[in-house]
């Protein structure tokens, strides 16, 4: 061991170095999970190709196991090597991370919007009573209108705006829609957090004379994390999967809902490029979660509800 090393065993707390070791840990397991969540869905994939008639399974004329041709259903190995083949000038997976990288930016950017919307909605009924009795009821109910009836909506409401003199562009309508579904879980989430500290905590902010301002920066938004955090990373997959659904459904070009359409169209004898666009489309539902995970661990330290007795740091 060197001396260096040895003094940081030496100055560093042992409880500070078993919470370490912990934390270590516990990010090993979570990646070791990932990774065999992936396994297991690529063994039961080829175990549904091996069990399951090419033709499906059919009772009483109607199919309750589908197709497992290569046509309906290829292999993991041929979703793999088709990222290889060429496509246009140059070959599906450049073509797949170029509309993919597309989707995530316009993601991206319908996460921060829903984000904003979500927090100063729920900020507002934390503080007005008589709006959260108003208007959380059709927070909620903005969920139930389909959004596939909603994007030619937006997209027609769009063409007749111009924003600083410059016209609506068709992505814009992309980021309005899938921040449409980003924003609820926020403002649930954000919500919930603003009204989770005890009454004697904002009892004790009074006694000293914090005003509104003040409690809501010093108290209910730390103790609002823990709620938060969670309600990010659902939005951060809403906000996905509503932009690959607008992308489909205003037929907007560049992004990797384009390219579903377009690989399904081609997808008459092998649907390899199919399921490798879908897979893709699912991957950036992984990596916009990642992201909202780095933002997680950066506010760690109010990663506990208030009253566990867990010490924040500082």
């Amino acid at each position: 061991m060197t001396v260096t090393a040895l003094d940081e065993v030496v100055t560093t707390p042992a409880p500070q170095r078993v919470r370490r070791r912990t934390r270590t840990g516990t990010r090993l397991v979570r990646a070791a999970y990932t990774i065999g969540a992936f396994a297991l869905v690529a063994v039961i994939w080829e175990l549904v190709k091996v069990l399951v008639p090419a033709d499906g399974v059919s009772i009483a004329g109607t199919r309750v196991l589908p197709r497992t041709g290569d046509g309906a259903l290829p292999h993991v190995w041929a979703v793999v090597t088709v990222l290889g083949e060429a496509d246009g000038t140059g070959t599906v997976g450049t073509t797949l991370l170029r509309t993919g990288t597309f989707t995530l930016g316009l993601s991206l950017l319908a996460l921060l919007l829903g984000t904003i919307v979500g927090v100063v909605l729920a900020v507002a009924m934390q503080r007005f009573g008589w709006l959260e009795r108003g208007l959380l009821p059709y927070v909620v109910l903005s969920q139930t209108v389909p959004l596939i009836a909603l994007a030619p909506l937006v997209a027609g409401w769009g063409g007749r705006l111009a924003i600083g003199g410059q016209p609506w562009q068709p992505w814009m309508s992309i980021v309005v829609i899938a921040a449409y579904l980003a924003f609820f879980p926020v403002a649930i989430g954000m919500l919930r957090g603003l009204q989770s500290p005890p009454a004697a905590s904002v009892e004790l902010m009074r006694s000293c004379s914090a005003g509104w301002w003040a409690t809501l920066t010093r108290l209910r938004f730390p103790a609002a994390v823990p709620s938060l955090m969670p309600a990010l990373r659902l939005a951060a997959a809403a906000a996905v999967i509503g932009a690959v659904v607008a992308e489909i459904s205003t037929g907007t070009a560049g992004g990797i809902g384009r390219q579903i359409i377009v690989f399904s169209q081609q997808a008459t004898g092998d649907a390899a490029r199919l399921y490798a666009a879908v897979l893709a489309a699912a991957l950036l539902g992984v990596v916009l979660t990642g992201l909202v995970a780095l933002v997680e661990l950066a506010l760690r330290r109010y990663s506990h509800p208030p009253g566990t007795g867990a010490s924040t740091g500082r």
